[in-house]
């Protein structure tokens, strides 16, 4: 079973609070590849970042202080009837309790916001824990906060053992 874990494509990190124009470009790639996933039988996850009302006051927010991906709210939305694993922080425990419990899981692709965030996290604890798991990232699916640090981004997961296609 090969599985696309498509990472944090909300409104807020396309062209909401913490957009930018590299993300914004991503899209139709993002969307294209999921395409392909879906005719390809492959198993499509996704993560969605989540946050609530005392978001500011959290180590995330006190270092990030801009509100973003409030539950509930339309930039916090997914347009999927697939699976969707919430998460309150970078990296998703429950995605990786979800891959751990495939029957005879193949590879896992990685594509998606922001590279240098969460998309690197959590092909990391991917890694981790299944480190035997073939895994890809996706590297005109996914942006960084800045080029820069998506190349770099790119960089240490390649370090690591995942193969960026």
């Amino acid at each position: 079973m090969k599985v696309l874990a498509i990472i944090d494509m909300q409104k807020d990190f396309i062209d909401g609070a913490l957009g930018t124009k590299e993300a914004v470009s991503i899209v139709p790639k993002v969307a294209a590849r999921l395409k392909k996933a879906r005719e390809d039988r492959e198993t499509v996850v996704f993560t969605r970042d989540t946050h609530h009302a005392d978001y500011l006051s959290t180590q995330e927010g006190r270092k990030l202080p801009v509100p973003h991906c409030m539950e509930g709210t339309a930039d916090w939305q997914i347009d999927a009837a697939l699976p969707v694993f919430d998460k309150p922080g970078f990296g998703s425990t429950a995605l990786i309790d979800y891959l751990k419990g495939l029957p005879e899981l193949e590879s896992v692709e990685f594509i998606g916001l922001c590279t240098d965030i969460c998309v690197i996290t959590n092909a990391m604890m991917t890694k981790g824990a299944l480190p035997e798991v073939p895994l890809f990232v996706r590297a005109d699916c996914c942006a960084g906060v800045t080029p820069e640090s998506h190349e770099t981004a790119l960089n240490a997961m390649k370090m690591c053992q995942i193969e960026i296609v």
